[in-house]
């Protein structure tokens, strides 16, 4: 183009040095539409972040989802501490949409969203650290087959959250299928033999009545002379069952009447309403504590009509009522008690107290080896223990229903759709993924 008052070789110039502007300009174009299309394939969805804070809509549900995604053969990222525990998995649009069916809510991320998560929890200044699970475990509830007139906080939970369990009792666990199970939970029972302690108020009440007709004809089938005898057979199964690697559950009067029925091998505790003959009044003294799980230098409850085993139970000697009743989560370790951490997963360190036959722990009372992952410090309780024997573990919960502050006889069952950020249930579902975990070397 001719520049008026410019000589011609001066105009030519201009044209000359204007061919290469307008190629470094298309030449930027082009490398914004490649960064534009490089970026776009960096930020593609890649994991399903299931948040776990107070924002989730269903805490209980997304356990669901987490074992779920195990069945499919899937690995998760457990994030210890991260937005309350919450779950990386890989994308599948199967998740997403199982996600959307349970009403669970989710984030969808990218590769480098999700690499920084885990940068973030693994940097040694954080209290954080991702777990894998790798495989879901196979699940059993020891559970009576008879319609006793009270529900089972673990079977309730289970089934909202879509988790497959086998329900086996004694005649199953005599013959030897435990070994089939990763994780074990003991619903509310009574390894002692006595019945619950419910003589004293239902002897003629016809499920009672019939509760007994049933466990003697079990004892008879199985060749034992009495039901306690019984009880302490399967106990002492599935004490081998946890020595051998397995992971043991139980709550309420599950806790303290199976290791009483330990510590009582030998020993007649049961009055004769229970088993047709007077009690050993010498039982006191007989009691071997080396024998039991969790606690020792227990007294037994001789008074058949008393609603207690033992003085394990701190219900008697609590001050507390249901607006004051709380206890506290301890904070473990996430790098370095990557066990306990698991099981303490929550949006909330605060949960509401729950009362049972076996409500709480006397602290005194435990052995020394016990780890308390939840106490009410001011009457001095635990209520959330947890231990290993062999290469296995067991965790007690004390009270029977989280969400019932004082479940009685023939109260209907929780409706866990009214309740499904529960913290005092996520307890429960921490132990069913916790077996999921991949083993790490304890750090020491």
């Amino acid at each position: 183009m001719y520049v008026p008052g410019q000589p011609l070789t001066q105009a030519k110039n201009v044209k000359s040095e204007n061919i290469p502007l307008r190629a470094i300009i298309i030449m930027k174009k082009l490398l914004v539409i490649l960064c534009i299309i490089l970026f776009s394939n960096s930020v593609r969805a890649s994991s399903i972040l299931i948040n776990m804070d107070e924002s989730q809509t269903n805490h209980l549900k997304a356990y669901g989802i987490a074992y779920w995604v195990l069945k499919q053969d899937l690995s998760i990222d457990w994030l210890l501490n991260y937005r309350g525990g919450s779950f990386l998995i890989p994308y599948a649009q199967t998740i997403e949409s199982e996600c959307r069916i349970r009403g669970v809510s989710y984030e969808v991320i990218a590769d480098a969203q999700a690499a920084l998560i885990l940068q973030q929890v693994s940097d040694p200044e954080t209290n954080m650290d991702a777990v894998k699970l790798e495989k879901a475990p196979k699940m059993a509830v020891y559970s009576p087959k008879n319609k006793l007139p009270w529900d089972d906080a673990v079977t309730l939970v289970l089934t909202y959250a879509e988790i497959p369990y086998d329900i086996i009792y004694d005649e199953e666990v005599i013959s030897g299928v435990l070994p089939k199970y990763d994780w074990l939970h003991l619903h509310h029972e009574d390894f002692t033999g006595q019945y619950g302690r419910f003589w004293a108020a239902y002897k003629n009440v016809q499920w009672y009545q019939n509760d007994v007709r049933l466990n003697e004809e079990m004892a008879n089938k199985l060749g034992f002379k009495k039901v306690s005898e019984l009880k302490l057979a399967v106990a002492k199964k599935i004490r081998d069952f946890c020595a051998g690697g397995g992971f043991m559950f139980a709550m309420c009067s599950g806790t303290d009447s199976y290791d009483i029925a330990l510590s009582a091998e030998g020993v007649d505790i049961c009055e004769s309403m229970f088993d047709g003959d007077p009690a050993d009044r010498n039982a006191q003294q007989k009691i071997d504590y080396t024998r039991t799980f969790a606690f020792q230098n227990f007294r037994l409850d001789m008074n058949a009509y008393n609603y207690e085993f033992s003085d394990i139970d701190n219900t008697q000697y609590r001050n507390l009522k249901e607006d004051n009743d709380y206890f506290s989560l301890f904070e473990f370790s996430a790098k370095w008690d990557p066990v306990p951490s698991m099981l303490t997963q929550n949006h909330e360190k605060l949960i509401k107290g729950f009362m049972g036959q076996t409500t709480a722990f006397r602290k005194p009372l435990l052995k020394p080896d016990v780890l308390v992952m939840g106490e009410t410090k001011s009457v001095n309780e635990a209520r959330y223990i947890h231990g290993e024997y062999g290469k296995g573990t067991w965790t007690f919960y004390g009270g029977h229903d989280p969400e019932d502050y004082q479940h009685l006889v023939n109260d209907p069952p929780t409706d866990l759709n009214l309740h499904p950020n529960s913290p005092g249930y996520r307890l429960i579902l921490n132990n069913v993924l916790f077996p999921a975990a991949k083993k790490k070397k304890q750090k020491t």
